[in-house]
């Protein structure tokens, strides 16, 4: 293997060493919470490994073998079928209300987040839904056959009938997530659209568009709901509701802080016995920072920048458009999150109530982003035979 094909395994590696960083910490951080609660001090790390880790390395695997064109045919099948199991989560037996929010499906034997894996689903969706035939923006084809004030004509026609269905596919994940209590995930989702969006060499003119219509949909979504405005107040002054809404902020500042240059050690930290809220999921970076410090925070910022230059290096290198939208989407959403996450750990971000990809506790997720691995190493699989 020559140092250039090196490489292409940078997300790879990169992403196994957040798990492995991830898995250090989740032990550290539930043992407290697993011996207290079923009297076994690594309850909930098998319970990751078992129902996160093993299922979602499994259903990689099997996405490695399908062949893309399979999964690009089907893609909008797989996200009816997604939006069914949205539907499914309102009636009365099938959905788990937590925090005031709607957002598991619980089918007895398991329950997952419909949610999560639409993310996934939405991006293989789109990414074959913009490298149709007829929402191909490559300019060059079109400029061998038609002459350029026609071509001109014709690709901006072109451009305005995609960007009305874009939107209308949007405003129907909207309307499901909204309903939810899940604007983060929207968030999400939206933000990865468009970066795929524009990636996709469209018009100019579309993010003209685009911007008031998102600004509008923030501010709908700031008034219809007061706690995402107290969360948005909060954030410009945490001293507002310090024992409230703030609380999660201050003690996630406080475990930061705590932890200097090299942090307290694993399994030192003291904010997690019941001082910071979700200290496993949404605030498992704050422990991270409290126990291994600014070198290990550090280093778990340089390894998701790693993962997401590797991603986008297989997105630059595949001549396949769906492979290509596909991993600018995946790279785009794990970083995104990931940054989000950490952003709202320490201040510079509103509380976004999202986990950090690959390390917080969560089946769904990690099973998600697992499963996106293993299509983007398909990819990089089908790369290989067109170069070869």
């Amino acid at each position: 293997m020559n140092k250039n094909r090196k490489f292409d395994y940078i997300f790879l590696v990169s992403a196994a060493i957040i798990i492995f960083f991830g898995l250090l910490i989740l032990a550290s951080v539930s043992a407290a919470f697993s011996q207290e609660k079923v009297g076994e001090a690594t309850y909930y790390l098998f319970h990751q490994i078992y129902y996160g880790f093993i299922p979602g390395i499994s259903i990689a695997f099997i996405i490695y073998k399908i062949p893309l064109g399979f999964i690009k045919k089907n893609a909008g099948l797989f996200f009816l079928g997604n939006l069914f199991l949205m539907v499914l989560i309102f009636f009365p037996g099938l959905g788990i209300s937590a925090g005031g929010a709607s957002r598991w499906l619980d089918l007895k034997f398991f329950s997952f987040q419909p949610s999560e894996f639409l993310k996934l689903v939405f991006i293989i969706y789109l990414s074959a839904w913009l490298a149709s035939p007829v929402r191909a923006f490559n300019k060059k084809p079109l400029a061998k056959k038609i002459k350029p004030d026609i071509d001109n004509n014709k690709r901006s026609a072109i451009m305005s009938s995609v960007l009305i269905p874009f939107l209308a596919i949007l405003g129907v994940i909207a309307a499901f997530l909204i309903y939810q209590s899940d604007a983060t995930t929207l968030g999400i989702i939206i933000l990865s659209a468009f970066i795929m969006y524009f990636s996709a060499n469209t018009f100019l003119l579309h993010p003209i568009i685009i911007f008031p219509i998102g600004v509008g949909v923030l501010y709908a979504l700031i008034k219809t709901e007061s706690y995402r405005l107290r969360r948005l107040l909060v954030f410009l002054n945490p001293n507002i509701d310090p024992m409230g809404i703030g609380y999660q902020l201050k003690q996630a500042l406080i475990a930061v802080g705590s932890g200097g240059i090299f942090g307290l050690g694993l399994g030192m930290s003291g904010q997690k016995f019941g001082f910071i809220p979700h200290p496993m999921s949404d605030s498992i970076f704050a422990i991270l920072a409290e126990e291994t410090g600014f070198l290990g925070s550090f280093i778990l910022i340089i390894l998701f920048l790693a993962f997401t230059l590797g991603v986008f290096r297989i997105a630059k290198k595949s001549q396949d458009k769906f492979s290509r939208y596909f991993a600018v989407g995946f790279g785009s959403w794990i970083c995104l999150q990931a940054f989000i996450n950490i952003g709202a750990m320490i201040g510079i971000f509103p509380l976004a109530g999202i986990p950090l990809p690959f390390v917080s506790y969560g089946g769904s997720h990690l099973i998600t982003e697992l499963a996106g691995m293993g299509l983007l190493l398909n990819i990089l699989k089908e790369n290989r035979k067109v170069v070869e």
